[in-house]
This record gives structure tokens, sequence and C-alpha cells, in this order.
């Protein structure tokens, strides 16, 4: 039987919050007003972190610069990010932890709140044809049109990671009890509801809430990022 493997992506399979270097890195940019926009962006972080994300007003703010730039205009612009901040932040042991499942014949996903157009390309990066992330609204609803700024369908977010993991393996004819091995890899607390819902839970480089709630619930505890 074929098992089911949930990557978190931001402290999880990589060092760092790539939602939040992307503003950092459009700031550097010039694209977008650097004392306000790094306000906002360091607000949102913190709220975040405490697990009181408006994950709405949120993608309003990150997805706003996108607005109307050609395709071509951002491919540029994450080619440039992957190149200075994504791909010198991967960790040999976090692509091996994903190569381990793929290699085993496991139905891999990253499942996580960051946007799609900022996480696509690091997916690639690992390999992995199956991304669930935050959607970015288009144009005209076409996948190579101009985005719009905003945000569509349900985030994938706390609760809404059940909701869009479950719809992406009904589309496949399946459902939890199809697998034997549920797991699901993450580092924030804010992750704990789909923790809860797999068969093997992996609390992963964990934030202290969630360290702490892993060890009395006798969740494994993974640290990727320890220096060696």
């Amino acid at each position: 039987m074929t098992n089911l493997a949930l990557f978190d992506l931001d402290h999880t399979l990589i060092p760092t919050d790539s939602d939040h270097e992307w503003g950092r890195f459009i700031v550097k940019l010039g694209i977008v007003d650097a004392e306000s926009y790094l306000r906002d962006i360091d607000r949102f972080y913190a709220d975040y972190k405490r697990g009181q994300l408006d994950i709405h007003a949120y993608l309003e703010t990150i997805l706003a610069p996108l607005a109307h730039r050609s395709r071509a205009e951002l491919a540029a612009w994450h080619e440039q990010f992957m190149h200075e901040v994504i791909r010198p932040a991967l960790v040999p042991v976090a692509l091996e932890l994903v190569r381990e499942h793929q290699d085993k014949g496991d139905l891999c996903c990253i499942v996580t709140a960051t946007n799609e157009f900022i996480t696509r390309p690091i997916a690639d990066a690992f390999g992995v044809d199956m991304l669930i992330a935050c959607e970015v609204e288009t144009v005209d609803g076409q996948p190579h049109s101009a985005f719009t700024g905003r945000g569509m369908g349900t985030p994938s977010y706390r609760e809404g990671k059940i909701v869009r993991v479950e719809s992406w393996l009904a589309s496949l004819g399946k459902t939890w009890a199809d697998f034997e091995h549920s797991y699901f890899y993450s580092d924030s607390h804010n992750d704990i509801p789909l923790l809860e819902k797999v068969t093997d839970p992996i609390a992963t480089n964990p934030d202290a809430t969630l360290r702490a709630h892993a060890q009395a619930k006798g969740w494994r505890i993974l640290d990727l990022f320890q220096p060696s």
C-alpha cells in the first residue's frame, strides 16, 4: 500500500521563511515602499508566530506587488530570488528526507501557507510535483495571464490545510483511509490541526509551542537544521 507524505515548507524543509524573505527581496528591488512594507510584513510575521495571522489580509499585502506585472518580469525576479536567497539555504538532509519518501513510492506533497507563486519553484527544487499553497488569482482565470494581486479559494493555512489536502485526495479518488501511513512534517504550532489528522505526525524543527505539544503527545521530533 502506498503511503502519504506531506511536508510543510518554511522552517521545515528550508531553514527560513520564503514568504517573509520574498517581502524583503522586493523591498531590495525597490518595487515597494521599504518602510511601510517592511513594517507590514514584520507585523504579519509576528502574528503568524503567535497563531493570530489574518491570512486574507496578509495575502492582500504580499500579493499586491505582483498585480499586472508581466509573467516574464515576475519570472526574472523569482529566478534572482532563488539564486540569491533560496538555493543557498537548501540543506542536503532536507532534500534527502523528501527523496527517501519518493524512493519508497510514497505519494508526496508540499502543503504550505505561502502562496503558489513564491513556492512553486521551491517545490521544483525539491523534485516535488504536487504543491498545495495559497492560490493566486489571475486576470482572466488563465494560468499564464497576469496576477490580480489577490488570493483565491481556501487558503492552505491552519484548518484550511486539511480542507485542501482532502480536496486533492478526493480528486485522486482517495481518502485518508487509503493509506496505511500518512506522514506530515511541520515546524509550526499553526499546523497542529493537520498534524493531528495524520497517522504519523513529525514535529520538524518545531517552535516552542509545537515542541511542547509533541512531547505531551509522544510525537516524533526531528531537528534537521541543528548544527553538526
